[in-house]
């Protein structure tokens, strides 16, 4: 394949995981690896660098507009993500230090995984929590509005401490098998902490930047960030990510659930196939 038709299957392939990272809040690594190692032939590590600058622009090019919009709470954002790094920081330091059998660990995070595709696709009504005057999540300022139907409607938290130890095992597993910390994120802030799902999307996508931006510095010091691979994907990634963002002001809710469950059962499968093959663990020898 010549280096001009390498750009253009790159490119096409980006602005797809940018929209539907921007749309979801799980970033755009799940497309970008598969299509760099097992349809490019690209080495895994080399892979895994190019996924996170992915990452980085998913998160760049939709943030602002979603900051824009009033959908992010920065302040859920800001409070969950010291939990999701000390967990990553922790995840990363077993995989040098102790001999976990993370391939296991992945096979089972794939089948919890699609469990949990199954529940987010079940019809529910979005999540809209009260304020409650003196609760821990309303002295800790986590509470917030969004825009929804030309209005805006305030929203309240739940559980933010349980919420901060879910946070921590994602950023633990992410850590730990490189993958599917954003999927903890949203469904950590929907289901615990019991935040509308449209907030819960746009401010993982938020979180996900700040983590990604400081393990790519690792593989950047390395020499894993190559150009030729990242250029294209960098610029597909923010437009994908720019077209996502518009499209998630406008998309019904039920309707944006079932894409994101779609979205996490293929990281699923995903997950489960690398466990089994034995990837995870090849990754870190």
């Amino acid at each position: 394949m010549n280096e001009i038709n390498f750009s253009i299957i790159l490119l096409v392939g980006s602005i797809l995981a940018g929209f539907i990272g921007a749309l979801t809040g799980l970033g755009g690594g799940i497309i970008i690896v598969p299509l760099l190692t097992l349809g490019l032939g690209v080495p895994m590590k080399y892979a895994v660098a190019a996924s996170l600058i992915s990452v980085i622009g998913t998160s760049s090019g939709a943030a602002a507009a979603y900051l824009k919009e009033g959908i992010t709470n920065m302040k859920v954002g800001m409070f969950l993500q010291i939990a999701t790094t000390i967990g990553a920081i922790l995840g990363a330091v077993m995989v040098i230090l102790v001999d976990i059998p993370v391939d296991m660990i992945g096979i089972t995070f794939g089948l919890v995984l699609l469990i949990t595709a199954v529940l987010t696709a079940q019809k529910k009504p979005d999540h809209l929590q009260p304020v409650v005057p003196g609760s821990v999540a309303e002295k800790l300022q986590l509470n917030g509005t969004f825009p929804r139907n030309g209005e805006m409607i305030s929203y309240g938290a739940s559980n933010p401490f349980l919420g901060s130890v879910v946070m921590a095992v994602a950023g633990f597993l992410s850590g730990l098998l490189g993958v599917g910390g954003g999927v903890f994120k949203v469904l950590a802030m929907d289901n615990i902490m019991r935040l509308p799902f449209k907030v819960s999307t746009t401010t993982s996508n938020f979180m996900i930047g700040v983590t990604a931006l400081a393990s790519s510095i690792i593989y950047f010091a390395g020499g894993y960030v190559v150009p030729q691979i990242v250029a294209p994907i960098l610029i597909g990634i923010i437009l994908g990510a720019m077209l996502g963002s518009k499209v998630l002001v406008k998309i019904n809710v039920s309707l944006l659930k079932r894409i994101f469950a779609i979205v996490v059962a293929i990281i699923a499968v995903y997950m489960i196939y690398n466990g089994y093959v034995g990837n995870f663990s090849a990754k870190h020898k």
